[in-house]
């Protein structure tokens, strides 16, 4: 189910809910690819567009929070060889599902955003990399290229402007660890999906070996809207500090999962309320704020945060894919943890062994403690190997792997403790 706050008149979402809206006619209707004629017939200069991305405010959708005008600054300018657009669809973390969603309600805005960004940056191929395990998605989005194809929006000198672009659809095939942006463009070459050594990054050397940019879905589909109405306007969106707007998909313990587009900076009490609030009218237990690879907090610690960027790493965890997980007062913490460190050992490419041993351990440790086999010095352990995961790998798997152990144990070690017969309550 997907829902919508109604605070602001944001079309990301909106349009494409019910029926065929999301098709090319419909997207038209609602103004779409308006923005890329005006720019286009008006030959608005790349560096203005650059200057209203950068005044938005926004920053990249999924999950490490860069600011987008500064990551397309970073294609290399002259260079007269091919150079790449990507756009990253691998969306395959558990709690986060708002690319699917985007792709199968308004994917034009996905293509719009794409066509506007090559502009900028000056390539004439992007690619979109999707999950493999959202076939249904996939085979839409196909069709929506076929459409901008028809009506002369992709392709060669689109709309008369002398400029071109081709896009093509690759998917994946269910591989988590392909999210990673150097993974990915491994898997489109028709490789192994393996994390590369960086430096040189994808902008000096991405797909086949020339300067790509990498994009997340919601990101590129924000450009549009950014562009309609001002780079100011979008940023004054937010609340509280805050820049622009947000889709959230809230899951777990609600009464109503889904999206919710909202303005950054808005308190998480009114994000849970519109989801329902939790579920069965229990108390709030802890929430996972970003993905799961984003460490948990306690229910009462994010009670009192506003969705932002600052905020929450301020308070230990951090926005990421803004993936909201609510635990209700009846979870257990030690199960809850586990089948996050079950997804992450089975997800490791294997290439680091931090990674690759660490996530097994994790795991064998987890299940001894929830079994009730494991003794005091298991949890320490526990955290030891956590630790020694955490910077010691290509790419942010062992991280994302890492965070959450550690953050389980920081506030819910009670839990951990009273498994292994140490006293406390534990939650079965």
């Amino acid at each position: 189910m997907t829902c919508l706050h109604d605070r602001h008149p944001s079309p990301l979402l909106l349009a494409g809910l019910t029926g065929g809206n999301w098709a090319l006619d419909a997207y038209i209707s609602r103004g779409g690819y308006t923005q890329l004629r005006r720019i286009l017939a008006g030959k608005v200069l790349p560096e203005t567009i650059l200057a209203e991305i950068k005044a938005s405010g926004l920053r990249g959708r999924g999950g490490a929070g860069f600011p987008t005008a500064v990551k397309w600054g970073f294609m290399p300018k002259g260079d007269v060889g091919q150079k790449y657009l990507v756009c990253n669809a691998d969306e395959s973390e558990p709690g986060t599902f708002k690319d699917r969603d985007i792709l199968h309600y308004n994917p034009h805005a996905v293509i719009e955003g794409m066509l506007i960004a090559a502009y900028v940056l000056g390539t004439t191929i992007g690619y979109i990399y999707v999950h493999g395990e959202i076939m249904a998605v996939y085979h839409r989005f196909e069709e929506a290229i076929r459409q901008a194809y028809a009506a002369g929006y992709l392709g060669k000198d689109i709309l008369g402007s002398g400029i071109d672009f081709d896009l093509h659809a690759v998917h994946g095939y269910g591989a988590y660890v392909c999210g990673e942006e150097t993974a990915l463009l491994e898997s489109m070459e028709g490789k192994r999906g393996q994390p590369r050594f960086k430096p040189p990054f994808p902008a000096q050397r991405g797909l086949y070996g020339r300067p790509t940019t990498i994009n997340n879905v919601e990101t590129l589909a924000y450009v549009p809207f950014i562009m309609a109405m001002g780079g100011q306007a979008y940023a004054a969106l937010g609340r509280n500090g805050g820049q622009g707007v947000k889709v959230f998909p809230v899951s777990g313990d609600v009464e109503r999962p889904g999206c919710y587009e909202l303005p950054i900076g808005t308190p998480f009490s009114e994000l849970l309320a519109l989801a329902g609030g939790v579920k069965g009218g229990r108390k709030l237990k802890a929430v996972i704020p970003g993905g799961v690879s984003s460490p948990v907090l306690p229910g009462n610690v994010m009670m009192e945060l506003n969705l932002d960027y600052e905020a929450i790493t301020k308070a230990g965890s951090m926005m990421g894919t803004g993936g909201v997980i609510v635990l209700d007062e009846t979870r257990c913490m030690v199960h809850a943890l586990l089948n996050i460190a079950r997804f992450y050992r089975n997800e490791s490419c294997g290439q680091c062994t931090p990674c690759r041993e660490g996530t097994a351990w994790m795991v064998r440790l987890l299940e001894r403690i929830q079994q009730g086999m494991a003794v005091p010095q298991d949890i320490d352990l526990l955290d030891s190997v956590a630790s020694n995961i955490q910077g010691r790998t290509l790419c942010a798997l062992g991280e994302a792997a890492a965070l959450p152990v550690r953050s389980f144990l920081k506030h819910f070690r009670h839990e951990f403790l009273a498994k292994i017969g140490q006293g406390g309550n534990p939650t079965v």
